[in-house]
C-alpha cells in the first residue's frame, strides 16, 4: 500500500513538473524556504506508529521551517488526532488521543528541476515520538492494557509540492507514509 502511495505521488510530481513552466534558463535560485508556518489537515494511517490501529484518522498538523543549508530545512512539528472505538461488551468505548511530536527534514528540488518559481517540490523525512492518552469508559472491567503494545517512536517519508498563491501564502500537498496533509503555508 505504501509503495502504491509513493508511486502515485511520484507520478503526480512528474505531471506537475512536466506541466510547469520549465523554460526559464537564467533564473536565480536564492529562495529561502525557512520562516514558513505550515498548517495542514489530513488523514493519518496510524498503523505504522503503533502497530495496532489500521485505519485512517483525521489529523491536524502544524510545523515551522527553518533554513539549515541551501534548499534544506528543518521543521519542528506537532500533530493531533483522536478517536473512539466500540462499543465493546456491555456498551463500553475505548478513547484515544495521539500527539506526534518531532522534526521534519526537507530537501527542495526546485533548482535541480529548474521549476517555475510558483512551485516548490520536495522530499522529506520525519522523526519523532507520540504521546498517547488512552482510556476506557468508567465501569469497564476488561483488559485496560489491550491497546498498549505499539512503540511511540516513528519515522515517516514524505513527497510534496507547494503552489505559491502570492509571496506570503501558498497551498501544499504532502503525501506521507504516516500523515498525509493538505494545507496553507504562511511565509515570512
Amino acid at each position: 500500500m505504501k509503495t502504491r502511495i509513493f508511486a502515485l505521488a511520484l507520478l503526480f510530481l512528474l505531471l506537475i513538473v512536466g506541466s510547469s513552466n520549465l523554460s526559464a534558463q537564467n533564473r536565480t535560485y536564492s529562495e529561502n524556504y525557512g520562516g514558513t508556518l505550515n498548517l495542514g489537515l489530513g488523514l493519518g494511517g496510524y498503523y505504522g506508529y503503533y502497530g495496532y490501529y489500521n485505519q485512517a484518522l483525521p489529523v491536524f498538523h502544524i510545523n515551522y521551517e527553518f533554513d539549515v543549508a541551501n534548499s534544506f530545512t528543518l521543521a519542528p512539528f506537532l500533530s493531533f488526532s483522536s478517536y473512539r472505538e466500540g462499543p465493546y461488551g456491555n456498551g463500553y468505548y475505548y478513547h484515544e488521543s495521539i500527539i506526534p511530536i518531532g522534526v521534519k527534514g526537507t530537501y527542495y528540488f526546485d533548482k535541480l528541476l529548474n521549476a517555475n518559481p510558483d512551485w516548490d517540490f520536495y522530499l522529506a523525512g520525519s522523526l519523532g515520538f507520540s504521546i498517547i492518552k488512552s482510556s476506557w469508559d468508567n465501569g469497564y472491567t476488561g483488559n485496560r492494557n489491550y491497546y498498549q503494545d505499539g512503540s511511540p517512536l516513528f519515522l515517516d517519508l514524505h513527497i510534496g509540492t507547494e503552489y505559491h498563491i502570492n509571496h506570503k501564502l501558498g497551498i501544499f500537498l504532502d503525501l506521507s507514509t504516516g500523515v498525509s496533509t493538505v494545507g496553507l503555508a504562511i511565509h515570512k
